[in-house]
């Protein structure tokens, strides 16, 4: 069966058009609590977290509305990054958890995501499930038996805590000048003081959200700020996460820009020397994973696996081959040894931890990686002109001018209304020229 709603990463849209409208929102919470919650002995309880977009106030009360009327007790975190959600799920308990964000998305949007008990996204049966109770007729639960609210008040110092715990003990930051860029999204409250508290001067950016400006022109998105702040301060490196703290990139302090490739890299040459890979010595990356990524991992003996483009994908193949180490260009960093699901502070610390551990910058060892020139361009359109004719043919000529020597990946975004043109090859010009050719025809096509 095809999903209605969700996506490749919940439910997301722009606030005010379906189906993310207060009234929609409500009968989610009702439906996914029914689901969610199905079998447990008493009322069950769901935990609800938020980035800073101002429609969050709206859509947190339309949750715990429709949680309530399922018959759904409902804890309420506040402001949280989405990883935070999933550890607090599992470590309070709960029976699933919902994070009300966008991620990188500007504030006009936002969206619905869900973890189950144990802190890692839903299973597409589970989705398909709430979907199919989406289509039946909202009933709420007698008085006595409808769910209660309350807040979680200690939700920041408990995920601090944790984050602090997923590296040695030992690893003493004194004497590194960090900046740290939080977009004004949900780690801002949160991201200063794990680094602080390992003894880093930290100076903070994009941490005074006001409902409207997360993500825009800062944080993981635009790390350019980020490069300035960490060349101005003399800083030996900054670290941007996006608006609700799943992705990270990083600069190292000749400013250089490092994407989610690099730092897997950065992790995984650490890990090789204590063998924190495991024994098949395998990373997962995805169809966007950059060549020059994948063949300085080859010169360890390091397997680059790809799957489809989004984080589940990378968490769903590396569960079902028991590996621990995973991510997008993008900056979703997984390490299932550390925790359930993409976290860009806990990605960072391995980062520093690696740093620390090999005694060397990170622009030492990101300098291993020689990146194979790559352009992606965002085209708005409809995701069926993908397999139209006239772009097929277009892209097949693209293939014939790159030959062996590079690849072209056409593909829906699963979270906005754009298809994502990608060329990689050897020659920078080259690269972008196709990749503008390509694009040009995509946006000559009638909307649908």
């Amino acid at each position: 069966m095809s999903r209605q709603y969700f996506g490749t990463d919940g439910i997301r849209g722009k606030v005010g058009e379906y189906p993310i409208t207060p009234e929609f929102v409500l009968k989610l919470g009702w439906a996914a609590g029914r689901v969610l919650c199905r079998g447990h002995a008493g009322k069950g309880k769901v935990l609800i977290g938020k980035d800073t977009r101002v429609s969050g106030y709206m859509f947190e009360s339309a949750l715990q509305a429709g949680l309530s009327a399922a018959g759904v007790d409902v804890l309420l975190s506040g402001p949280m990054p989405t990883p935070a959600v999933a550890y607090l799920t599992h470590t309070l308990h709960a029976q699933a958890g919902i994070v009300i964000s966008a991620s990188h998305n500007p504030y006009h949007d936002n969206g619905i995501k869900f973890f189950g008990a144990d802190g890692t996204k839903l299973d597409d049966e589970i989705e398909l499930a709430i979907e199919a109770e989406l289509e039946k007729q909202l009933d709420t639960v007698e008085s006595s038996k409808l769910g209660k609210a309350q807040r979680v008040v200690d939700a920041s110092g408990r995920y601090i805590e944790y984050c602090k715990s997923t590296v040695p003990r030992n690893l003493d930051l004194t004497g590194m000048k960090i900046v740290v860029d939080c977009a004004h999204g949900a780690t801002y409250h949160v991201a200063g003081s794990v680094f602080r508290e390992r003894g880093a001067e930290v100076i903070e950016i994009g941490v005074d959200p006001d409902g409207f400006n997360i993500n825009e022109q800062c944080g993981a998105l635009h790390p350019e700020l980020l490069r300035a702040a960490v060349l101005d301060q003399g800083a030996d490196l900054g670290i941007a996460l996006d608006g609700d703290g799943d992705r990270v990139m990083m600069v190292d302090h000749t400013g250089n820009i490092l994407d989610g490739d690099d730092l897997l890299y950065v992790i995984a040459r650490h890990r090789l020397c204590g063998k924190g890979l495991g024994r098949d010595k395998v990373v997962v990356g995805t169809l966007m994973s950059n060549l020059g990524f994948e063949k300085a991992l080859a010169r360890h003996d390091v397997t680059l696996i790809r799957t489809q483009v989004g984080d589940r994908y990378v968490l769903e193949s590396m569960k079902q081959s028991g590996l621990v180490l995973g991510g997008e260009t993008s900056g979703h960093i997984i390490c299932l040894d550390r925790t359930s699901t993409g976290d860009g502070i806990i990605a960072a610390l391995q980062v520093l931890a690696a740093l620390s551990g090999m005694s060397r910058s990170l622009n030492d060892i990101s300098s291993e990686v020689s990146k194979t020139p790559q352009i992606m361009i965002n085209v708005k359109a409809d995701a069926s002109v993908v397999n139209n004719q006239t772009t097929k043919a277009a892209v097949a000529a693209a293939e014939a001018d790159l030959g062996d020597k590079g690849r072209v990946l056409l593909r829906p975004s699963g979270t906005e209304p754009v298809v994502r043109v990608m060329v990689e090859g050897e020659d920078d010009s080259q690269v972008e020229r196709l990749a503008h050719e390509i694009a040009a025809v995509i946006r000559a096509e009638p909307s649908l």
